[in-house]
């Protein structure tokens, strides 16, 4: 039973299992990606949840509130407006950056498609305070930021996740969300150590905790938030539970979802973990942790540290993305790892958002989609890519079949209407493309 103004034990509400959360015993809250709910038309589950007393909180993953530029106004506005419909207690967001280049490196802008670690370093630190502070003003209700999960290292770091973390918050105020699968992440890719991690965070700010599994392959761990929760990261989460009670825990899945009993099974796993860990915690003081820390101080202007964390970024996401020379300072193997884990995730991203595309395209569209990705970067989102990577294969003839380009032609006429949105080439490319197509 969860404790009063506490959240308890959730589940991230996914539509793949919405019935099955529904029906799920013991939920005292979910989370809902913030970017795949629109507050005008909420799906029927979550109603459904709201009106039984379940809380929601949306979390967004497009914010990039550790990039160098500042938060973009109509994105925290969506999320207020979140906020404000499900009527939730808080907003969550992480601390990395998805996206970099633009006017303050004057370079084209790229997109990751994916969270990317900041560097701890002082100028990071510095810019990442600023726009946690800008979004709190901006939001309806407090925000937790979350530590993420990270294949590649910055040189040069001057701080250990654990003190990056305390400072954030100590100066600004922001609440953590901390992923204790993402410290088991960091500890198999980064040589870092979760219980060092844990005894420097400032345990007063935790809001809740993310719970979530992954696999390793060649050394490497993958948090993929598809498989079991292993016990590594149970283990951390009882180290944690051991420290403070957290006001909530959550299991993420997000593919490959098994039977709801499965489901079940880990989060009873979960609440055995914390069970273990309360059994091994000093008594806390009788209103419980508290979830704010002191009021933020002031900032000096951030422009400099911007300009400096922006070229960074950018060439790094250039790298990544664009197969420009790897900075100087990163493992060039690991590089290569975290490059192919993008291009991946953008295909599976491109077709869930765009599944006509495999079914039209069945076995060739993986490698047609990665042998694109190589050499044109995302600029615009996915469901622009999922357009551009089309209208690239009908440009250059593909595929060979007549029938399969039949379908692809149609496909592309039908999603990308009459007059689309401009953007870069795309006006052009829809004048030429169409002319070329409707000719044959």
């Amino acid at each position: 039973m969860k404790r009063p103004g506490t959240l308890g034990t959730g589940i991230g509400w996914r539509p793949e299992i919405a019935d099955a959360v529904e029906r799920m015993p013991g939920i005292d809250w979910v989370e809902a990606v913030a970017e795949n709910t629109c507050p005008g038309h909420l799906p029927e589950s979550l109603r459904r949840l709201r009106e039984r007393g379940v809380t929601v909180v949306p979390h967004g993953v497009s914010l990039g509130l550790g990039g160098a530029d500042r938060p973009d106004e109509a994105r925290l506005t969506a999320l207020a407006e979140r906020a404000e419909a499900l009527g939730s207690p808080l907003v969550t967001e992480h601390i990395a950056f998805v996206r970099a280049g633009g006017p303050l490196t004057a370079s084209p802008r790229l997109e990751a498609g994916h969270l990317l670690p900041v560097p701890r370093t002082q100028d990071a630190l510095d810019v990442l305070c600023e726009n946690i502070r800008i979004a709190q003003d901006a939001l309806p209700v407090p925000l937790a930021v979350e530590n993420i999960a990270a294949l590649i290292s910055w040189p040069g770091e001057e701080m250990t996740e654990g003190q990056f973390l305390y400072e954030l918050a100590d100066r600004t105020g922001v609440r953590l969300l901390i992923d204790v699968a993402n410290l088991h992440t960091n500890h198999v890719n980064r040589g870092e150590d979760p219980e060092k991690a844990l005894a420097e965070l400032p345990l007063e700010a935790i809001a809740y905790v993310h719970v979530a599994g992954g696999f390793e392959r060649d050394g490497v761990w993958h948090d993929s938030h598809a498989h079991p929760v292993p016990r590594p990261v149970l283990d951390i989460l009882t180290d944690l539970a051991s420290r403070v009670s957290p006001p909530g825990v959550l299991l993420e899945r997000d593919e490959n979802f098994p039977a709801p009993a499965e489901l079940e099974g880990e989060l009873a796993a979960i609440r055995e973990a914390l069970a273990a860990g309360g059994t091994r915690r000093a008594p806390e003081p009788a209103d419980g942790p508290a979830l704010g820390l002191a009021e933020p101080s002031p900032a000096a202007t951030t422009d400099p540290a911007r300009q400096r964390l922006a070229l960074a970024q950018a060439a790094l996401l250039s790298a990544l993305v664009a197969g420009t020379p790897v900075p100087e300072g990163f493992d060039r193997v690991r590089l290569g790892v975290q490059a192919r884990a993008l291009a991946g995730k953008r295909a599976d991203v491109v077709a869930k958002l765009a599944p006509e595309l495999p079914d039209i395209l069945r076995d060739a569209y993986r490698p047609a989609f990665l042998a694109y990705a190589s050499g044109h970067p995302m600029t615009a989102g996915y469901r622009r890519d999922a357009l551009d990577f089309a209208a690239h294969l009908l440009e250059t003839g593909r595929p060979e079949d007549t029938r399969t380009r039949r379908e692809l032609r149609e496909w592309w006429l039908d999603r990308s209407g009459p007059t689309p949105r401009p953007h870069r080439r795309t006006a052009r490319l829809t004048q030429a493309t169409r002319r070329a197509l409707l000719g044959h």
